[in-house]
């Protein structure tokens, strides 16, 4: 399955130019009520992906515009499809392959991908930002899992990687492998969501710099049992940071919420919530 979406200057508006996607990748557009702002959704029909799942989105954000791309609820991953045994189907592994070029501004911020038990998850997110001039906010975060069916950190893979690009150099490329269930729980544990946050571009230098201050506010001690939230910030070329974020999955949310508070003022409220 693949989908296209393309955002363009009209006037004042942020208009999709193009927004079309193959069955059952579904985009879906609220309209909003903000100049030069545009919010899509990234959907499936069947609640989630399955395995076998090969899925390919583009998006162009033009200069001038501002995408915020959500996802309808938490992305989860499934061993098979309903009906269809593991061992006949075709391939376990689902890829999620998003593809992103950016003049404008673009805010990224899905909900958590939730692997369920034995599932194999890829996903590959290329960020091509046409200058300096452009903004980016990137979410990417993992759960445990299902931890209402005693499915933590049982899942048989988890590949994540985010790649970012500016003026065709290579500014960024974080990496996640999570694999092998059967000692995932001892080595995350007692954490039950892990996130990585990527801010560049000057559209966001406020929410930086409040991290950075706070950041260097941390005091390194020796401690007895691990924080319920832990956090740590890195620099990479050219203005941007990368956040990483491990805690009980609603902590991580507030803390991403408030971290974030100002985008607010940048984006559509209802969208920013």
């Amino acid at each position: 399955m693949s989908g296209k979406i393309s955002v363009e200057l009209h006037g004042t508006r942020a208009v999709f130019a193009e927004l079309s996607s193959t069955y059952p990748l579904k985009l879906l557009s609220p309209r909003v009520h903000r100049v030069a702002l545009a919010v899509a959704y990234i959907c499936s029909y069947g609640g989630g992906l399955v395995s076998g799942d090969r899925i390919s989105l583009s998006v162009d954000v033009a200069s001038g515009t501002t995408l915020v791309l959500l996802s309808q609820g938490s992305t989860k991953v499934f061993k098979f499809r309903p009906g269809q045994h593991a061992s006949t189907g075709p391939s376990r592994l689902t890829t999620q392959c998003l593809d992103f070029a950016v003049a404008g501004s673009l805010f990224l911020l899905p909900d958590p991908v939730t692997c369920f038990r034995d599932a194999s998850y890829n996903q590959i997110q290329t960020f091509r930002l046409a200058s300096r001039d452009a903004s980016l906010v990137a979410l990417d975060w993992v759960t445990s899992g299902r931890k209402s069916r005693g499915e933590e950190w049982m899942f048989s893979r988890y590949y994540s990687v985010n790649e970012v690009i500016v003026e065709g150099k290579r500014v960024a490329k974080d990496v996640m492998l999570l694999e092998d269930a059967s000692t995932l729980a001892e080595k995350l544990g007692p954490y039950s969501c892990y996130a990585t946050l990527i801010l560049y571009g000057p559209r966001v230098q406020g929410v930086i710099r409040s991290l950075k201050e706070e950041y260097g506010r941390i005091s390194v001690f020796k401690a007895t049992a691990p924080s319920e939230l832990l956090w740590s910030l890195s620099e990479i070329g050219g203005g941007g940071v990368i956040v990483r974020v491990a805690g009980d999955t609603e902590k991580v949310r507030n803390w991403l919420g408030a971290a974030l508070d100002s985008l607010e003022d940048v984006v559509a409220t209802r969208a920013f919530a």
